[in-house]
């Protein structure tokens, strides 16, 4: 008899050659104790770093009390504290909460919600956007065909607008604002016509699909169409929420409000939590059944997200993640400058992406891999992204210090010189 054997599905691939035994803050050691700065977080998740030591304690004080209280069967006391303390966080009026697990679910809740409240049936959403893989976030998504390819056809009702991605489109910024609102408002013309039209959904910062901001004039324009057409705004908050662009949320940076606000990753500093956040008339309008799951608001998740507000807040991270942000842009875009092949540097706060531009225009990718590479030799761990995966994007936990930068930086310098021999 054969000996029974099993292995990760082929198609998972990894992004750095690492064996991870241990984290402790910024860094990440393989079994061998190398240590390797870690400029991917678990994709923007370990925003405290890795184990921060209060963040330890409240989740194994947890388990030792009670791992998981399904929360429409009984309710528990980190989830009531959860709740109370994001009420002090989120966006104004946004007084209700709804918890799942990942942020694709979240997604679709929200998709979800915004059909039922509004009886209209399409969504909006823009080129570069990813929101998940799951079928109606995959329908949602545009990072990337591989998101959405050979599992047609999708969710209907899906119209699909420029961004504006002032460097791809050869504009100014503004020019690229006005473009893409003239955009939106023309497919409101001949499209979908906003009495058929349910919500627009964005991400403050294109994640996946380049690390590319959207500017303060487009999500304010978004707003402004919203509240004229009676349309949803829906703003995706997955990767740039809980500090990471240097505000407490992205969406902060234009001044405005969004309808629903989609939050995960950065939440409870490596734990599976998500959710959406609403106002209480508009989550009312959810129909019975429509909202519930086996392990949403999961007791460890919960007391392990407490935790991590307290540190964000205690130690100044939102702060620290501005004034670093700086540092780390003004570092790499020192470093493009004495590279002609990184075309744009680009992102607020931790969430800083490096575009690879060949001359002729067309994006780099095989520098931009040699790159990424050669950082993980060096001992900086990066993850690329963008529809062709040329930029490397750099998203360091909140608690990154100065001389961390620096030396990321310095690391990276190296990288991009050995890619560019």
């Amino acid at each position: 008899m054969a000996e029974p054997s099993a292995a990760l599905s082929p198609l998972l691939k990894q992004a750095t050659p690492v064996l991870a035994a241990r984290g402790e803050g910024v860094y990440i050691y393989d079994e061998d104790d190398r240590r390797y700065l870690d400029f991917t977080a678990g994709i923007g998740v370990t925003s405290t770093g890795h184990c921060h030591p209060r963040v330890v304690e409240a989740a194994q004080r947890q388990v030792a009390t009670l791992v998981h209280g399904q929360y429409t069967t009984v309710m528990h006391r980190p989830l009531l504290q959860l709740t109370e303390r994001l009420g002090g966080v989120l966006p104004d009026g946004l007084d209700r909460l709804f918890y799942v697990n990942s942020g694709s679910e979240a997604v679709e809740a929200a998709l979800r919600l915004a059909r039922q409240a509004t009886g209209r049936q399409n969504a909006i959403v823009f080129q570069g956007g990813f929101h998940g893989r799951t079928m109606a976030a995959a329908s949602l998504t545009t990072s990337g065909t591989k998101i959405r390819a050979g599992i047609g056809p999708l969710m209907p009702g899906v119209v699909v607008l420029p961004f504006p991605y002032a460097y791809r489109l050869g504009m100014s910024e503004e020019e690229a604002t006005e473009y893409a609102l003239r955009e939106l408002d023309y497919q409101l013309a001949t499209v979908s016509a906003p009495k058929d039209t349910a919500a627009v959904f964005v991400e403050p910062v294109l994640g996946e699909g380049g690390y590319v901001p959207a500017p303060a004039a487009f999500l304010r324009g978004l707003r402004e169409r919203a509240d004229q057409h009676g349309i949803l705004l829906v703003v995706d908050e997955v990767q740039t929420g809980f500090g990471r662009t240097g505000a407490f949320w992205g969406h902060e940076h234009a001044g405005i409000r969004p309808d629903i606000t989609i939050i995960a990753k950065g939440l409870a500093s490596g734990f599976p939590l998500s959710g959406i956040a609403a106002p209480h008339e508009l989550m009312e309008k959810a129909w019975p059944g429509s909202q519930g799951g086996t392990y949403g608001g999961n007791a460890v998740s919960c007391a392990a997200a407490l935790a991590t507000l307290d540190v964000i807040e205690d130690e100044g991270l939102v702060a620290n993640a501005a004034e670093m942000g700086v540092r780390l842009t003004r570092g790499l875009a020192g470093v493009a400058a004495d590279h002609d092949v990184i075309g744009d540097v680009r992102g607020p706060g931790l969430m800083v992406g490096n575009e690879f531009t060949a001359p002729d225009g067309s994006p780099d990718t095989a520098t931009a891999t040699r790159a990424h590479k050669a950082a993980a030799e060096k001992g900086l761990l990066l993850l690329t992204c963008g529809p062709h995966g040329n930029v490397v994007r750099m998203i360091p936990p909140l608690i990154v210090t100065a001389d961390q930068i620096d030396q990321a930086v310095d690391l990276w310098s190296q990288a991009v010189k050995e890619a560019t021999a």
